[in-house]
């Protein structure tokens, strides 16, 4: 490594290494990382820009440029990606006001033992009086970010379940997997989403190695 730069795309070719410094385990991430993107009764174009949606949200470059240009192989457009990347968006801002919930009862010294409650989503309402502005503004844009378009809302609840699992928020993967259903979404195709979030997180993890590499030798 020769410059200052952290990130270029030609680091990733140090991934092999990983093949021969852990090969059984990276054999099997590999094997997984195939089935979960494979097509399924979810279509492997919905589960590359789920990948894309995810890559955002983990914040792994790699992903986003390999996922991208798979998506683009599989002729993906570049508003179908807007549309998932605005779903990503949507989810990563909501994960933080639903664990605010939490914020509340800590800041009302609640000596509630249970941190995640399901009674405290009644306390959403608060938001919209202690901030209205913030709280109109948000809800507006996640109901943009949501609603039907290119990507089908069936679609785009499968993308929000998938990073909900990734921001590891109980009240968001409550109220989607709800949503999910109610739009005929069976357990097989949730349990498929939920894989690829899986896969990318994980992969996430795997890509970011080649940093450790250069750390390690330079």
């Amino acid at each position: 490594m020769t410059n200052d730069s952290l990130y270029q795309k030609s680091y990733i070719r140090r991934l092999p290494e990983l093949a021969k410094l852990a090969p059984d385990t990276f054999k099997g991430f590999a094997e997984f990382d195939k089935l979960a993107l494979s097509d399924g009764l979810i279509p492997k174009k919905t589960k590359e820009l789920m990948a894309v949606a995810v890559g955002h949200v983990t914040g792994c470059p790699y992903c986003i440029d390999s996922h991208v240009s798979s998506s683009k192989r599989l002729k993906v457009s570049k508003e179908e990606m807007a549309e998932a990347i605005m779903v990503a968006t949507a989810l990563k801002a909501g994960s933080a006001m639903a664990h605010g919930l939490n914020a509340l009862q800590a800041y009302d010294e609640d000596n509630n033992e249970e941190l995640y409650p399901k009674s405290n989503m009644a306390r959403f309402k608060e938001f919209a009086e202690l901030s209205p502005e913030g709280f109109r503004s948000f809800n507006q844009f996640d109901r943009e970010a949501m609603k039907p378009g290119l990507i089908s809302r069936k679609d785009k609840e499968l993308i929000a379940i998938a990073i909900a699992h990734v921001t590891g928020c109980p009240y968001c993967i409550d109220i989607h997997t709800k949503n999910a259903k109610r739009l005929g979404i069976s357990r097989e195709e949730l349990a498929e989403a939920i894989f690829v979030a899986t896969a990318l997180k994980a992969g996430s993890a795997l890509a970011h190695s080649v940093n450790a590499l250069n750390a390690y030798d330079f």
